[in-house]
């Protein structure tokens, strides 16, 4: 499926008037069907803003038939343009990623789907996903009671509630209270050999949401973090496991938002222990 791209310069209410945050779209073009209506979701990228890799990752679920949006999330601090992926743009978006006040990236999240549903090629069934500081982004949206399906990829510091300044990151505390229990679907997927997340912060996730009864898949793979970037900026990429994790990704979204069941109603069925 072809795709197209444009970009909205969406205003914001916590930074004062005039002061925006850049979204780009990339949307599925199907020609001679121009009333076609798509599912939408949300890409947040790591912590370099939309990047090239971002942005083909986009591309390759829009081609699926997707609405897919990326909020440019430094948009205090700077333009829309992306960071490079060296020594100095590093550092300047791990240190963006602490100044960012909690309460700005929930707003993003907000007006994100916010212009999703707005578009009159999408139906308003929304997923979200994101990778490293993204991860986490697609985590605290699965509290958005839109947001149907949450896959996230490596998301940082989820475990230690260090995102941002003000308001410490409560998503923990969140799922302990319920807030994520009997809604939507969250996907956890990490890389066995990422430092940025270590086995005690992934256990602690996974009790947390097991505990907490929330609909979830936790996935552990041999991978540093970062192994979906499609550049060798840092040589983490790895094709071959994306491609995998890439499909079962796809096969949730097709499944919670690609499709209208209708209104969940469980029958609560314990699981037959027959072979």
């Amino acid at each position: 499926m072809l795709v197209e791209k444009t970009f909205y310069d969406v205003p914001t209410k916590l930074h004062g008037e005039g002061h925006s945050i850049r979204i780009f779209v990339i949307q599925p073009v199907v020609p001679d069907y121009p009333e076609a209506k798509f599912p939408g979701v949300v890409v947040f990228s790591e912590i370099y803003q939309v990047t090239g890799p971002v942005e083909r990752f986009a591309g390759q679920i829009a081609s699926q038939g997707f609405v897919v949006a990326c909020p440019s999330v430094y948009h205090e601090f700077q333009g829309p343009e992306a960071i490079p992926y060296d020594v100095e743009g590093t550092d300047r978006g791990n240190k963006f990623k602490i100044e960012k006040e909690v309460a700005s990236y929930d707003e993003d999240a907000t007006l994100t789907i916010d212009l999703l549903t707005s578009l009159k090629n999408c139906n308003g069934r929304i997923a979200a996903t994101g990778m490293c500081l993204g991860g986490h982004l697609a985590f605290r949206a699965a509290f958005n009671h839109r947001v149907l399906a949450s896959v996230c990829f490596f998301g940082t510091d989820i475990h230690s509630a260090t995102l941002g300044k003000g308001k410490q990151d409560d998503s923990l505390i969140r799922v302990r209270n319920g807030e994520l229990t009997g809604k939507g679907e969250l996907v956890m997927i990490f890389g066995k050999q990422d430092t940025h997340v270590p086995r005690e912060g992934r256990d602690l996730i996974r009790k947390t949401l097991e505990d907490a009864n929330v609909t979830s898949s936790f996935l552990e793979v041999q991978a540093q973090h970062a192994f979906v970037r499609d550049e060798q900026s840092k040589g983490r990429w790895d094709a071959a496991l994306t491609r995998s994790m890439f499909t079962f990704m796809m096969e949730v979204f097709e499944r919670t938002v690609g499709r209208d069941l209708g209104p969940k109603k469980p029958l609560n069925r314990e699981p037959e222990h027959v072979c």
